[in-house]
């Protein structure tokens, strides 16, 4: 029996893609007695795709989402599909080889195919469009390095030229032009893959948790209150995957915002478009329910760091002054994390037990890399060779490339554990709170996270994340407690949204 819901994302904010419906089947509730072949914990692009492919190769499979499917990152995409890499090819070149760049430029050409193909062979109404993209700059010093990009991207087998248009109506000095590129609905493609899913027999858990997981001979168990999975394999389709691990401190946890505004013009650009400011802003065009959209993203900074409202009045002034805007329907926030050397790391998961599997790193190529992702993955699990597998693997060493992000990205985590507790601000009074106001407060000599909502009442948290220890900041446009540490994100409940976090915020009672 199907059920039918509308999905939801982990931001209080409604991104474009939210109104499809959700058709999977009736949840399981009693224990799975059955050993599953792999075990795949995210419902995002990562896992939905991971579990299909190998599903396809005759795997059981068994695919657990905390909350619901496409609840995270894929949910909050503007859903770029490009063949050059926010790792750009001359930084790839210099910290790993030309060599390297030839081959993420070849995964980023067959994973927009490997998505078409998926599109039409499953008949998915997935709004896909073969682009063009052009990049542009706006000084002498972008100027130089787009020179740069253009020949690496060239050596590297990228199909891209000098042009004098930039696909939209900004200034420019510079082009360049890549061909094969593409946008795509992300909702309704993930949602195609579960269905077929579904139907080759694999089990999607939605709002299903996991907490723990425990490993003895050559299998591993999760339990929740609900559940008992036993899988040969697992694979965190998570992000970074829960508790302190290597990748805990090899990446830093980064937020996109993003609007979809009305144009009073009509003059909606036809492909994509990238300026190379630092953040840099995206564009494109989108219909949804009759309806157009450019969607224009940026202002990105590090979670927990920086005024979320702030980012989005910064960019809607610049929205503003640069396009004939007739109404903001859309607004939102969306995480993905940087990785220190540059390139994801996809593979067997450091330290931990033989059969444990994560990708994470996908800086803002996750459609892309999630795709890759899942064909590697699949590939390691089934013992078939994989031209990615040495260049992306999470125990790769790179005493040179990403060594000074390392430290600066970790220097920064220290100082937020410190300073964070030092730096509170004193509040003697919840009541001083507005209604939709959270802060982390000093009360009676104990700090506490605490929200007000609408009618008045009081969510207190204790803030000290349950992760690795440092004290969590409120969002203010997502309503949500975000850790400047790694990334972890709770509700004004305390329940963990994503990140790495294992458990909720602990629940403080103020009477």
């Amino acid at each position: 029996m199907k059920k039918e819901s509308i999905t939801s994302r982990d931001g209080a904010n409604k991104s474009i893609w939210e109104d499809v419906l959700s058709q999977t089947n009736d949840h399981h509730t009693d224990p799975v007695d059955d050993i599953f072949d792999t075990l795949v914990i995210g419902g995002g692009i990562t896992g939905i795709t991971t579990a299909l492919m190998l599903q396809q190769q005759g795997q059981k499979c068994i695919l657990a989402e905390a909350h619901n499917l496409g609840f995270g990152t894929t949910g909050g995409t503007t859903a770029h599909l490009n063949t050059f890499l926010d790792a750009t090819y001359p930084e790839i070149d210099s910290d790993f080889s030309p060599q390297a760049s030839q081959l993420m430029a070849s995964a980023a050409k067959d994973m927009i195919a490997l998505i078409r193909a998926n599109i039409e062979r499953l008949e998915i109404d997935a709004d896909f469009e073969e682009k063009a993209a052009y990049l542009f700059s706006q000084n002498e010093q972008e100027t130089q390095t787009l020179h740069k990009i253009l020949s690496s991207s060239l050596q590297a087998g990228v199909a891209v030229s000098e042009v004098f248009e930039n696909g939209i109506r900004l200034p420019f000095e510079h082009v360049l032009r890549f061909e094969g590129q593409a946008q795509f609905h992300p909702l309704k493609y993930i949602l195609g893959l579960a269905t077929e899913f579904e139907r080759l027999g694999g089990i999607i858990l939605e709002n299903v948790f996991i907490e723990e997981l425990t490993s003895r001979h050559g299998l591993h168990q999760v339990s929740t209150p609900q559940l008992n999975i036993l899988a040969k394999h697992v694979v965190y389709a998570t992000h970074i995957p829960p508790g302190i691990n290597l990748l805990s401190f090899r990446n830093a946890p980064y937020r996109s915002y993003v609007l979809a505004v009305r144009l009073k013009d009509g003059q909606y650009p036809a492909d994509l478009s990238y300026d190379m400011q630092e953040p840099y802003h995206y564009f494109r065009s989108h219909e949804i329910a009759g309806k157009k959209y450019l969607i224009i993203g940026g202002e990105d900074h590090k979670t927990g760091h920086s005024d979320p409202q702030k980012a989005f009045q910064t960019l809607e002034a610049y929205a503003r002054e640069n396009f004939d805007i007739d109404t903001i329907d859309y607004q939102w926030s969306s995480q993905y994390y940087v990785p220190v050397d540059g390139l994801p790391y996809i593979g067997e998961l450091p330290g931990g037990a033989e059969g444990i599997y994560l990708a994470t790193g996908f800086n803002g190529n996750g459609m892309i890399l999630g795709s890759l992702s899942a064909c590697i993955i699949s590939d390691l699990i089934l013992g078939k060779e994989n031209p990615y597998i040495d260049l992306l693997s999470p125990s790769r060493i790179k005493p040179i490339a990403g060594f000074s992000e390392f430290v600066k990205e970790n220097a920064d985590v220290a100082y937020h554990f410190i300073a964070d507790r030092i730096q509170t601000p004193l509040t003697h009074s919840a009541s001083a709170l507005n209604p939709g106001e959270g802060k982390v407060v000093s009360l009676e000599g104990e700090k506490l996270a605490i929200y007000k909502d609408a009618q008045g009442k009081i969510f207190a948290l204790n803030p000290v994340c349950s992760h690795a220890g440092c004290i969590v900041n409120w969002n203010s446009a997502e309503k949500s407690w975000d850790c400047p540490c790694h990334g972890g994100r709770f509700a004004i409940d305390g329940k963990v949204l994503t990140g790495p976090p294992r458990s909720n915020l602990r629940s403080v009672d103020l009477i």
